[in-house]
């Protein structure tokens, strides 16, 4: 193709690159858009000549800015970038944060209306995503989750390889329901025939997506939303680390402590004289968040009994007399 006929695909190609950086150099974007630095710099004329605030900058050896204007020129996303948008935003829809959720769900309809037919579906299907109880921002690949939200979508069976917690990697072939992301990872929840069971599958340890054309009939969830099912998943599994304490304050109050969902059960009891107490089961494969709730729900101030196998309990002991020594060392 001619330099004169791929000339508006280049000019989209440099006002995208100009928006993705505070600074380029001629030649750095010569060689991005495979072109001289002569057509480089007819081609920023020619971006002037539209009213974009392109400007040269001084040095050594010059370069190019998109400044500040009255002329907002349009948003230029690749298709990673746009997925990646519309992950974040779906995030902040299920935030709970007052003011935010309206807004990000409003922004990620707009995102929608303007980019081109070909993103519009894997947008759409990343904000249908639940979200719930964030730590932070999921670290994902936006391409494959978005294959994945079309799956869930579309009702496709998808194929993928899938690396489990203790390092087996197995090939599954499952019928995608929906993308949740809780306690900080995506997890997709999906029905896997060859097992005739629901399955939960952490994102960041598929791939080989592999979307296979073959539609399913949908299957009824045995929970009220994909969301729940997570939740009582992780509460009923057994990981690695486990600890059960009886602590003498209502239910309601222990769960009241503590911001969005723990790894494990509350369950209200009786206490040794008729008092009422609770029951909390905690179990992670992290031993840092173990810690943190065993820590979390001595600091309310209430007697309680701990019983840990052998290996938490050692962890607990350790964080216990660092503490210790730490707070005797500050006096």
């Amino acid at each position: 193709m001619s330099a004169r006929k791929d000339l508006p695909g280049r000019l989209l190609r440099l006002l995208s690159l100009l928006q993705s950086r505070r600074e380029w150099s001629g030649r750095e974007l010569a060689e991005r858009l495979g072109v001289t630095d002569r057509t480089v710099r007819r081609d920023v004329e020619r971006l002037r000549s539209l009213d974009y605030p392109v400007t040269g900058t001084t040095g050594l050896a010059g370069g190019y800015r998109l400044a500040a204007g009255k002329n907002v020129p349009p948003l230029l996303l690749d298709d990673d970038e746009a997925v990646a948008v519309a992950v974040g935003l779906a995030g902040a829809a299920g935030s709970g944060v007052s003011g935010l959720q309206d807004s990000s769900m409003s922004a990620l309809a707009k995102l929608e209306q303007v980019l081109p037919a070909r993103l519009r579906p894997s947008v759409a299907a990343v904000g249908a995503a639940e979200v719930i109880t964030r730590y932070g921002i999921p670290e994902v690949d936006a391409a494959g989750l978005a294959v994945l939200a079309a799956c869930c979508r579309d009702r496709e069976i998808v194929a993928f390889s899938y690396s489990g917690r203790r390092g087996a990697s197995s090939d599954r072939r499952v019928e995608p329901h929906r993308l949740v992301t809780i306690h900080g990872q995506w997890y997709l929840l999906a029905y896997d025939p060859d097992r005739a069971d629901w399955r939960t599958f952490r994102v960041d340890r598929i791939s080989r997506i592999a979307p296979t054309r073959h539609h399913f009939s949908a299957r009824e969830l045995p929970a009220a939303d994909a969301a729940s099912y997570l939740l009582e998943s992780f509460a009923a599994a057994s990981y690695r680390h486990t600890a059960v304490m009886r602590v003498q304050l209502p239910a309601e109050v222990v769960r009241d402590s503590f911001f969005g969902t723990i790894p494990g059960t509350i369950e209200p009891a009786t206490g040794s004289s008729g008092e009422v107490a609770s029951v909390v089961r905690l179990s992670t494969e992290a031993p840092a968040l173990l810690i943190q709730y065993v820590a979390g729900i001595a600091a309310l101030g209430a007697e309680y009994t701990l019983e840990a196998s052998p290996e938490a309990a050692g962890l607990i002991r350790d964080v216990g007399l660092n503490l210790a020594r730490a707070a005797s060392d500050a006096e």
